[in-house]
């Protein structure tokens, strides 16, 4: 039914091989396709692209993909490092509509592929004054350097060792609540040429203090029995304790500034000596649910600037849905071309799959695109095929009664497959 009723060819002729031979062609129209896409969103949904939102993430191939340079190990999100894998950049809007992709090498560091991706926007779009939002991953100094170069306006995650600098402003600055869950302080620089805004949230306070809690007990379970090992003298050489001591504190980075440790000597051997240092709780406490971003966009108020960086959960959705609901992952393709087109597929299916959650909303129908393609997958469609006595046929085709809520993602995905725009 589908060969013959979607695509006009007869059955028997549609295969997995000759698709993957279509797969060939798509490659060269890919920048064709992203710029319909951005015209078919305005058009429909009146989005915009003045604010950008960046992420990263990998996909991972099952089999040695020996001839595709691509295909290197690297840190894997998907925690399978026995695996090559590749890297996809991804750049949405504040509506999780997609602007473009581009792929990179599986070991390709993050804070790499920035500028390699803005020179991509400007010569597909023109030079403007986006806004780019990203996480800590892909900043560096250099990064913030050729984004002010371009005349280029950021709102970034910064480092966590970061926040040490505002120890004084956690510890004693003045709060401003912009949700029942989260205040923050507006920081100003010196040179004024940005801003640094400090936040706090609640939720995220209790998350992390839950992490700590569970990091300082596996930590302090690894003192105590380096503890009782010297003391039973398994352990007598001063430098192989030292050396033990060491890869605790680098397997609890998160905690160890928090303790006291050394290695002292008297009448009785050497003793491992350890405390949680008291001055520091009120540090572990200011600093457990805060975050700092950076900026240089003038006359933002802070909770402007919040909810826009908050916004990059729209890029982590599109990242779960071309995982999840997509199957971006694994790939099965050895060949650097395919390997590149199934991801463009995955991308044009991303497209849709948003397209249609917008859809939903506008027709207030309270499902998301996969509960509304679950419905839609429960209706069966059967030819009956009745031979007549003159050598011919009468085909007559049965279709499931939809009900009230198959009904409305059967109406929603009507007005989507017959929009000009798609």
């Amino acid at each position: 039914m589908v060969s013959g009723d979607l695509l006009g060819i007869a059955e028997g002729k549609v295969n997995d091989t000759r698709l993957y031979r279509c797969l060939d062609r798509l490659i060269p129209h890919k920048t064709k396709l992203e710029r319909h896409l951005r015209q078919g969103y305005g058009e429909l949904f009146a989005a915009t692209f003045d604010v950008l939102l960046y992420d990263l993430t990998s996909s991972y191939v099952e089999g040695q993909a020996e001839n595709n340079p691509m295909m290197r190990r690297g840190y894997s999100r998907d925690h399978r490092p026995d695996c090559e894998q590749v890297i996809l950049a991804l750049i949405v809007n504040e509506d999780g509509f997609p602007l473009s992709y581009e792929t990179f090498d599986g070991n390709r560091g993050d804070v790499t592929t920035l500028e390699v991706v803005m020179r991509m926007v400007e010569r597909k779009y023109g030079k403007a004054r986006r806004v780019w939002v990203f996480d800590r991953g892909v900043i560096n100094e250099d990064n913030l350097k050729a984004l002010r170069k371009r005349d280029g306006q950021y709102l970034v995650g910064t480092p966590r060792a970061k926040l040490k600098e505002f120890e004084k402003q956690l510890l004693e600055g003045e709060w401003n609540q912009i949700r029942p869950d989260v205040e923050v302080q507006y920081i100003l620089t010196p040179s004024g040429e940005e801003t640094y805004l400090l936040c706090r949230s609640t939720l995220r306070k209790g998350k992390e203090t839950a992490m700590r809690n569970r990091v300082s007990t596996r930590m302090e379970n690894a003192l105590i029995k380096l503890e009782k090992r010297i003391a039973s003298g398994q352990l007598k050489d001063r430098s192989k304790i030292e050396r033990t001591l060491g890869k605790i504190q680098a397997r609890h980075p998160s905690v160890n500034d928090l303790y006291q440790m050394r290695v002292v000597e008297n009448s009785d051997g050497l003793q491992l000596r350890w405390k949680l240092i008291e001055e520091r709780r009120a540090w572990r406490d200011a600093r457990e649910g805060a975050y700092l971003l950076r900026t240089n966009l003038k006359g933002e108020r802070p909770e402007e600037l919040w909810k826009k960086y908050v916004q990059l959960t729209e890029a982590e959705a599109a990242f779960r849905a071309l995982k999840s609901e997509l199957a971006i992952r694994p790939i099965f393709h050895q060949k650097e071309q395919r390997v590149k087109a199934h991801i463009l597929v995955a991308f044009l299916g991303y497209a849709l799959w948003v397209t249609f959650k917008h859809i939903l909303q506008r027709n207030h129908a309270d499902i998301s695109p996969a509960r509304a393609l679950s419905l839609l997958s429960t209706l069966q469609s059967a030819d009956i095929i009745l031979p007549t006595t003159d050598a011919r046929e009468i085909r007559l085709r049965r279709i499931t009664q939809p009900n009230a809520e198959q009904n409305i993602a059967r109406s929603t995905r009507h007005r989507l497959t017959r929009s000009p725009q798609f």
